[in-house]
């Protein structure tokens, strides 16, 4: 196990056993527990980059660039890969709860911390109300005689009271969820591929090799264009991949867990990402009925002839939406306790219990998925529609974030602690530049297309809203003595 300064001492407590903790006068302590394992972080890192949206939302890239959706894919997935590179660099020297939040605020000021948590926070808590009324809309669909509200309502409250025994608890749930996520794609892939070669015992599936990339109009039959539209269908199904680095904080060794997955990061996309999608569509015809109807997945396995293949896709999809949910509270709940230990959130977000969960957060985080559950079923169509576009290219700007933090963190790390930089983004400062670059045309290019403008005007609202209020809030109310000790 490499030397790790404590994770009590990262969060400002005395340096000492990770277990250690100061007390606050209710039976708390106020420093987090390494009770994430080895194990935990690995499947986390393996599972967390595998949403519901590649199962849920792939179907609709294939209808709108063909074939040519594999490469909206790599491109996206070249800049996660990258974007994870750096941050797997700043993770790796300075392990911590808020991962990017933390470091935007050593780097680009206390604004650029409170703006991004608060942001990433809000994208998670509506992600809640997303994923929740997703899973209740498959199990109503298998017991009818529980109301879809009913069921949002156990799924939020059984994986609520899992968040809050302990973080060993979350990364159980977590472990095998993402388990069944990587077992069921990681097959999916394996069956697919021998379909497609045509020697599959039993295969339903002509199998035609790559006839299928070009025989329906060519490889991009909508055009170059398509691909950016595919761009933006495809980005937001990335986001997750960075919960490891908020996660590692907890783990009995941060460094080795953030260097394992940002090595991995490639082949992790390039397996269950480009991998998934080249199946499909080297199984069905891009412009193939089944894939709208059914979804791609499911299409595609119809095409093999697996038995009832939607009913296999929604276990599948289920247990994608319940880790999601799991990761989404933990994640949305390891933000606020950061922001609360530097001033930026209610102090009590970052008083932890006996077991080092901090429950004020995870509750504060919970009330307001519940709130936007609520919303989503009164107002679908206006509250909830509000909050939804309005969080959905938070991504983006977390990414960019990431990037410009990561040009100053170099040289802070450089200066304070060298030997700790174990993970190096590749052909610094350039390719941190070329991201930036990448990062900023897609968002300039939702601004021109008609799908995604309503979202990025909305989110670019809100996120001036929360930076107005972080700056004016930094003049109001500076730091004390004891939170600048924690940045």
């Amino acid at each position: 196990m490499t030397s790790q300064p404590s994770l009590a001492k990262e969060d400002g407590t005395p340096e000492g056993p990770v277990h250690s903790q100061t007390g606050t006068g209710h039976g708390g302590g106020d420093g987090l527990q390494a009770g994430l394992k080895n194990r935990h972080l690995s499947m986390i890192a393996i599972g967390g980059v595998i949403g519901a949206g590649l199962f849920v939302g792939s179907a609709s890239g294939i209808k709108a660039a063909g074939p040519a959706i594999l490469v909206s894919y790599a491109l996206v997935g070249t800049m996660v890969v990258l974007v994870m590179r750096m941050l797997g660099e700043m993770a790796a020297a300075r392990p911590t709860s808020g991962s990017f939040s933390a470091y935007a605020d050593q780097a680009l000021g206390r604004w650029a911390g409170f703006s991004i948590g608060w942001l990433y926070w809000f994208f998670w808590v509506v992600v809640l109300a997303v994923e929740a009324t997703a899973g209740a809309v498959i199990l109503e669909g298998w017991v009818p005689a529980i109301p879809q509200w009913g069921w949002a309502l156990i799924v939020m409250v059984v994986l609520t009271a899992t968040n809050l025994v302990s973080v060993g608890s979350y990364g159980e749930f977590e472990f095998w969820f993402a388990g069944i996520k990587v077992v069921a794609i990681g097959g999916f892939v394996l069956i697919g591929l021998l379909a497609v070669f045509g020697v599959l015992p039993g295969s339903d599936n002509p199998g035609k090799g790559f006839a299928h990339l070009t025989d329906a109009g060519g490889f991009m039959p909508e055009g170059a264009g398509a691909i950016l539209t595919g761009v933006l269908m495809v980005v937001f199904s990335f986001m997750g991949s960075e919960i490891v680095t908020l996660a590692a904080g907890e783990s009995e060794d941060p460094q080795r867990a953030v260097t394992k997955a940002t090595n991995s990061v490639i082949w992790r996309i390039g397996v269950f990402y480009l991998g998934s999608i080249f199946v499909v569509v080297t199984l069905l015809p891009w412009n193939d009925k089944s894939i709208a109807e059914d979804g791609s997945y499911v299409a595609a396995l119809n095409s093999i002839g697996i038995p009832h293949a939607g009913q296999v896709m929604n276990v599948i999809v289920l247990t994608a939406v319940l880790s999601c949910l799991n990761s989404g509270l933990y994640t949305a709940s390891r933000m606020a306790f950061s922001l609360g230990r530097r001033g930026d959130a209610p102090k009590s977000f970052a008083r932890t219990d006996a077991n080092g969960v901090p429950r004020t957060a995870i509750l504060g985080s919970v009330v307001f998925g519940f709130a936007a559950v609520w919303f989503n079923y009164q107002w679908p169509d206006t509250v909830f529609d509000f909050l939804l576009n309005s969080s959905g290219a938070v991504a983006l700007f977390v990414w960019l974030v990431i990037c410009f933090t990561q040009l100053r963190m170099r040289g802070i790390i450089l200066r304070e602690e060298p030997e700790k930089l174990v993970v190096r983004m590749w052909l610094f400062p350039y390719l941190t530049w070329v991201t930036i670059g990448m990062i900023s045309f897609v968002i300039v290019y939702m601004l021109y297309d008609d799908a995604g403008r309503k979202q990025m005007v909305l989110s670019l609202l809100v996120a001036a809203l929360v930076l107005g209020f972080a700056l004016v809030r930094e003049k109001v109310l500076p730091r004390s003595a004891e939170e600048r000790s924690r940045v």
